[in-house]
């Protein structure tokens, strides 16, 4: 079927889509701080981001009643002008992990696509990027939500 695929599609492009599982609840604020030296964040600046992301609480009301608070170990606040951007800092790098094919991100949407003429190459191209994007994801202690991801030829 390959060779018949590629003879009869002069350029085949392919494209896996995938999402990202409750990122923004997933940020590790260690490695997230460390990217943040990396880009040049230093000092008070540093040291205010970490107290921003450190000992944070969150409970649920609902009408007169409150839940109990609930201590957040992860994540970025979602509802701040901040968070984005420090969504945005957690994962600039992601690209860096691709060698086969091109990223195309909004925010917790991803796409990596690839084409060839032949479909062996684009299939061993999409093979060797998905293991860099799955050791990408786990040296940052993320995880792909299994339910949205497709593939498109």
């Amino acid at each position: 079927m390959g060779d018949k695929l590629s003879n009869d599609i002069p350029q085949s492009n392919v494209t896996p889509e995938s999402y990202l599982s409750d990122v923004q609840n997933s940020v590790n604020h260690d490695i997230l701080l460390k990217k943040l030296k990396i880009y040049g964040i230093k000092g008070m600046a540093l040291c205010c981001l970490r107290s921003y992301l450190s000992d944070r609480i969150q409970y649920c009301q609902v009408n007169d009643h409150l839940s109990d608070p609930l201590t957040v170990k992860t994540g970025i606040p979602q509802s701040s002008g901040l968070g984005p951007l420090l969504f945005l800092i957690y994962i600039n790098d992601f690209p860096k992990c691709l060698r086969h094919t091109r990223p195309d991100m909004f925010a917790d949407d991803t796409q990596i696509a690839t084409s060839n003429s032949d479909i062996n190459v684009i299939l061993e191209n999409l093979n060797t990027d998905l293991i860099n994007v799955s050791t990408w994801m786990s040296a940052n202690k993320l995880t792909l939500n299994n339910k949205k991801q497709n593939l498109w030829l």
